[in-house]
């Protein structure tokens, strides 16, 4: 992958607003792969049921989704997420996103994404659907 989208992308989430309140860390990029990872912090992240909130759940996902998507230097937006809950975290554990390109054309990108714990629980699956809108990445 390009270094310079890659760069860009990794200080362009350093500066998000949402995934420094939420503490989402990108560690790993490459064309059409991202990997994200976040504390699950109750205090932070809790729903009503003293459980994680399924928000907080698709807040990693979406970050990996969104990172993945621009890997190609050119604006990729969501057309259709289709999350799959499969349990809740355990507190304090170290969430981590997984999303992978699986298909490609001139308009359009399909995801998978997983979120499983640090020691491999599954959390939650992902098929999300991208529109490529051909412009370029603002931030690079």
């Amino acid at each position: 992958m390009d270094e310079k989208i890659k760069k860009s992308i990794f200080d362009a989430v350093e500066k998000e607003p949402l995934a420094r309140t939420l503490g989402i860390r990108l560690v790993a990029l490459d064309t059409g792969y991202s990997f994200v990872e976040m504390k699950y912090d109750p205090a932070k992240m809790d729903n009503i049921y003293s459980m994680a909130h399924g928000g907080a759940v698709y807040a990693l996902i979406d970050e990996a989704f969104e990172t993945a998507g621009q890997t190609h230097g050119t604006v990729a937006v969501a057309l259709n997420v289709n999350v799959t809950y499969a349990a809740s975290p355990t507190k304090g554990v170290i969430l981590k996103a997984v999303a992978k390109e699986i298909n490609k054309t001139g308009k359009t990108a399909s995801y998978d994404i997983s979120v499983t714990e640090d020691n491999g629980k599954l959390i939650a699956t992902c098929h999300a659907l991208a529109y490529r809108t051909g412009k370029p990445i603002p931030f690079l």
